[in-house]
């Protein structure tokens, strides 16, 4: 004889009242933001004594200009091109040398191939 009886049936949840009663339900969605605080506005952070902000996708100085030299920016500018192109040079090296390593290595396999054979087939005629 089962515990419960043969039909066990919990009681029914009462239905819900309405979702909210905020007025912040009816608001659109600009006064919410502000009302909610949900306008976070640009990043910013503090580096090295800089303040910097982002904007369009790229980080920019508060103050509008770069404190530092000009020569300096540019020089840093230059030498950054010159390790990208080394890079890229390094790249196509490190690219061109595993086309080598590969052709070797298949190379080598064939030679090994036929190696076999060669002892293999000097081996019946013995």
């Amino acid at each position: 004889m089962p515990l419960f009886g043969n039909s066990f049936s919990p009681k029914k949840t009462p239905p819900r009242k309405w979702a909210s009663l905020s007025n912040l339900h009816f608001m659109d969605r600009s006064t919410r933001e502000v009302e909610l605080g949900l306008d976070y506005g640009t990043p910013s952070m503090n580096l090295a004594g800089q303040s910097l902000k982002f904007e369009n996708g790229r980080w920019v100085s508060e103050s509008g200009s770069f404190t530092g030299d000009r020569r300096e920016l540019q020089r840093l500018r230059k030498r950054n091109q010159q390790l990208e192109e080394e890079n890229n040079l390094l790249r196509l090296k490190v690219d061109i040398l595993l086309d080598m390593l590969s052709e070797t290595t298949a190379e080598s396999h064939l030679m090994e191939k036929e190696l076999e054979e060669l002892k293999q087939h000097s081996q019946r005629r013995k």
